[in-house]
């Protein structure tokens, strides 16, 4: 009789121990991407979530933040006649695009930062020349102001006309990760600090600069983990 109770305890433990395995690892997988911080009028660190936000896209159509809602996506700051980062940053999220291309829960929001050149007419062309089709990846152009305001403000982004950059303006080549709720994401470094934003402007195929990482692998891994 005893053997039986101890067969049956040692059945109702291992049962226990494979469910908290599996809780567990449900929840660090849900938690392990950081949620980017900002803070409110008194002080408090709070998440950092996307304000809201209005403009035109490259089919003439207005996109708002509520077209992202529910979806993961990845935000860039961008200009079309951009003669450094921007080829390679975009090339790059052609290869993230490609990655979830069936995936409607999925997208893309490039605002450029010279919309008086960048009209959705230059913007289609644009699309065209690298191969943008997910339905979910819109070339976004509107008010300069409340551009550089979103960028600033909503992202903690670069950007600013400079006559002496080259093609005119200067901006960071970081990619933004938003999750499903809006909330910026990013995964931990090796010393569990946030990175905040993911290297846009390193090639992820072919030459790179002396230590420079590439970093779109990491950030289609931290997409499929969102969704």
């Amino acid at each position: 009789m005893k053997n039986y109770s101890y067969i049956g305890i040692s059945f109702i433990v291992l049962v226990f121990g494979i469910w908290a395995v599996n809780e567990f690892s449900n929840r660090a997988s849900a938690n392990e991407l950081a949620y980017l911080t900002v803070q409110d009028d008194e002080g408090n660190e709070v998440k950092r979530k996307v304000p809201e936000f209005s403009f035109t896209n490259h089919k003439g159509e207005t996109i708002t933040h509520e077209d992202y809602q529910d979806k993961v996506y990845v935000v860039e700051f961008f200009f079309a006649t951009c003669p450094t980062i921007c080829p390679i940053m975009n090339e790059n999220l052609v290869e993230v695009q490609n990655e979830f291309y069936g995936n409607m829960n999925f997208g893309i929001a490039s605002f450029t930062i010279n919309p008086e050149h960048d009209t959705p007419e230059v913007l289609n062309k644009y699309r065209e020349k690298y191969g943008i089709q997910h339905p979910h990846w819109h070339l976004l152009t509107g008010d300069r102001n409340q551009i550089y305001e979103l960028a600033r403000n909503g992202f903690n982004a670069y950007a600013a006309e400079d006559k002496n950059a080259p093609g005119g303006f200067e901006h960071s080549g970081f990619f933004a990760l938003v999750d499903k709720k809006g909330y910026l994401r990013s995964r931990h470094d090796e010393h569990g600090n946030p990175i905040l934003y993911y290297q846009g402007a390193v090639p992820l195929k072919g030459d790179s600069n002396p230590g420079d990482e590439e970093q779109i692998s990491i950030l289609i891994e931290d997409i499929k983990k969102l969704l």
